[in-house]
């Protein structure tokens, strides 16, 4: 099993996430880190600050070496898939190669709402969701794209320079729900994300996946599952890291802790500790 950690971008700063993420750049237990994309605060009062997470992840990457960076996930009804295709590469550029592209649907009234960002109906999010997938695929694999959907339209689309991950950086796609996210999951996905939950709501996912997988002629191990684990605000270690456990008895790969805010470099080194102390870790 692996390890991450994630710090979402809002009631926070700059200097204290900054803080974090090149700690935990020299601590080898944590594998990569991941912010969100969300332009108003979800876990608290939606009036708070909330720093826009791509842009706060190009200066994370910048200021780290080794941590594999993410968002987790970009809602794809914010950006139209083209500028994200080039946001992507030009990201996994500077990066020298760290980038997990995060994806999903999009699903939050309020933000959307406020921007007079169209977000839909759950049909028309999906549906316009796996046209992204189609496009992102292309843009970042191909010397031109085009393509006619019902959201999108491209006509010899190019995408220059590309990143050095070939065919494109691994397409992360977040979220549960059965009959759409995970059959597109299946489809297009390196990696998938369950938000959180019981080890059984994780089994039954992982289920459903691997038949979407079967579907399709494609073999599920290819895709790497991760979730997310929180830290609460007591620190209890511990909890953290046997929430992961039960996790990892289900086929996780990939645990991605939340830290708590107000972020605190401090709290890395004891959970890393904790990590270790497990036995969990495979190399």
């Amino acid at each position: 099993m692996r390890f991450a950690f994630k710090t979402s971008p809002q009631d926070t700063t700059w200097s204290d996430m900054l803080a974090v993420w090149q700690a935990a750049d020299d601590i080898d237990v944590f594998e990569s880190g991941w912010t969100f994309d969300h332009f108003y605060p979800i876990f608290s009062d939606s009036t708070g600050p909330c720093l826009e997470g791509w842009v706060t992840l190009t200066a994370l990457a910048q200021a780290t070496k080794r941590l594999r960076v993410g968002v987790l996930v970009t809602g794809i009804h914010y950006r139209h898939p083209a500028v994200l295709a080039n946001m992507a590469s030009a990201l996994d550029i500077v990066s020298n190669g760290r980038l997990e592209l995060g994806i999903g649907a999009g699903w939050n009234e309020e933000e959307s709402g406020a921007y007079g960002i169209e977000l839909g109906s759950i049909k028309e999010r999906f549906d316009r969701f796996e046209e992204a997938c189609e496009v992102l695929k292309g843009l970042l694999s191909q010397d031109t794209t085009t393509f006619d959907g019902k959201f999108y339209q491209l006509k010899d689309a190019r995408n220059e320079p590309k990143g050095p991950q070939q065919p494109h950086p691994p397409f992360c796609i977040g979220g549960s729900g059965e009959k759409r996210t995970l059959k597109i999951t299946a489809k297009y996905a390196d990696h998938w994300n369950f938000v959180g939950g019981t080890p059984e709501e994780f089994a039954r996912k992982r289920d459903v996946l691997a038949a979407h997988c079967a579907d399709i002629g494609r073999d599920p191990k290819e895709i790497t599952l991760s979730a997310h684990v929180r830290l609460g605000q007591d620190r209890d270690y511990r909890k953290a890291v046997d929430e992961a456990a039960g996790l990892a008895a289900e086929g996780l790969d990939l645990a991605i802790i939340y830290i708590p805010q107000p972020h605190d470099p401090a709290v890395l080194e004891p959970l890393a500790e904790t990590i270790r102390d497990s036995g969990l870790l495979t190399a």
